[in-house]
């Protein structure tokens, strides 16, 4: 009794068919459709723009340093003679 069988599907039409009539039917089954489509779009994550082209990342702008202080040729603290 896991699974639905061709009867169980029949049943549930005819009971469907008998609590919302023939003209309420397709338009159930239009708002389940829509329901089901935004759910696939939400959880894709593509919101349905799947033509909508992806920006490309800017090139990093390359700065160059500042040349480099003139060498130094005494050292800032006088070292101990021993």
């Amino acid at each position: 009794m896991g699974a639905l069988s061709p009867w169980h599907i029949i049943l549930i039409a005819l009971v469907a068919l008998l609590l919302f009539g023939p003209n309420k039917l397709p338009e159930l089954g239009r708002g389940f459709g829509k329901m089901f489509r935004e759910f696939k779009d939400a959880t894709t994550g593509n919101g349905g723009r799947s033509d909508d082209p992806t920006p490309e990342p800017e090139a990093p702008k390359k700065e160059l340093a500042a040349p480099a202080a003139s060498s130094v040729s005494e050292p800032a603290q006088p070292t101990a003679n021993k």
